[in-house]
């Protein structure tokens, strides 16, 4: 165990690390796993055309972690300045008198449901893949592994109760999903290379309810699960709290150790915020994930509006 009074260096932490299995190139990561099988695959899960919408709401008063926020707001010039051209009038531009109103956003990706992207998180300077950030980061984001790289994502989706599992409403702060968990939540079920794998605690219920409550803290999967995971070689992971894994960590000294792991080591892309109550309260375990996302250059994130279909 890592403590910090003993701690490991980068170069150590991260023997054997890079290059991935993908080539030291590779800026996709798991995502790799996704083939046209396994599309076809998870395209014949849909039998009744139902669609779970995934995502929240994304607005100024969102729970965010500290320093991250997001502001809206419309530049409605042209409602007026239409009225005064040449062929305008009172009510706007033309016979049809048409007007538009266009909003502007200042945000950070890294708020709301979102994907990360492999640039997001890194051990020392070193991102996936092994590359260090004095050499890719630049003004505008990163010239490697933005969220630009990353393909859009048609996979098997499953979705793992671990709150009915644990036969309450919610995990608490710190609570860790274990590897047994996750297999008796599969319930029989196999996880398949390049499988989506999202996790309900229940801990979402707070969103909108009591925002600082769900932010002081949450449960998650534990570093144990997050290797099963990637042995598993799964694509995707996510769940429903505002990082991945459980706050307070495991081991005090190593905070956000596990979805650290999972997008520096092993390259595995992870959602966070995802709004997964109305999808477990309908039972939900198995069906088709879209998770389709903006390409955003060299930005560590983007927004998405993850789909489970049934």
């Amino acid at each position: 165990m890592t403590t910090l009074s003993h701690r490991t260096s980068v170069a150590e932490r991260t023997a054997g690390w890079f290059p991935s299995r993908w080539g030291p190139d590779d800026q996709a990561g798991g995502l790799n796993e996704i083939t046209p099988a396994g599309v076809l695959a998870a395209v014949s899960l849909v039998r009744s055309g139902r669609v779970f919408d995934l995502a929240h709401v994304l607005h100024a008063d969102v729970p965010a972690f500290p320093g991250r926020t997001f502001r809206s707001y419309l530049t409605t010039n042209y409602h007026y300045v239409n009225r005064r051209r040449a062929d305008g009038s009172p009510e706007g531009w033309g016979r049809n008198a048409v007007n538009w109103i266009v909003e502007q956003i200042t945000a950070t990706q890294q708020m709301g449901t979102h994907l990360d992207a492999l640039n997001h998180l890194q051990v020392g300077d070193r991102t996936y893949n092994g590359h260090r950030l004095a050499d890719i980061v630049e003004d505008w984001g990163t010239n490697r592994l933005g969220v630009e790289t990353l393909p859009q994502i048609v996979t098997r989706g499953l979705l793992l109760d671990i709150a009915a599992l644990r036969g309450g409403d919610r995990l608490e702060p710190g609570d860790v999903v274990t590897v047994a968990d996750a297999e008796a939540a599969l319930e029989g079920r196999r996880l398949r290379p390049g499988d989506g794998v999202l996790f309900h605690t229940g801990w979402g219920g707070w969103w909108g309810v009591d925002d600082d409550r769900y932010s002081e803290g949450e449960p998650g999967p534990g570093r144990d699960l997050a290797e099963w995971l990637a042995a598993h070689r799964v694509a995707l992971t996510g769940c429903d709290t505002w990082s991945y894994g459980p706050v307070p960590p495991e081991d005090p000294a190593e905070p956000f150790v596990v979805p650290q792991t999972l997008n520096v080591r092993h390259g595995v892309v992870v959602l966070e915020n995802l709004r997964l109550a109305e999808a477990a309260a309908a039972g939900l375990r198995e069906f088709l994930l879209v998770v389709s996302h903006a390409k955003l250059r060299g930005a560590t994130g983007a927004w998405v509006t993850p789909l489970a279909i049934t």
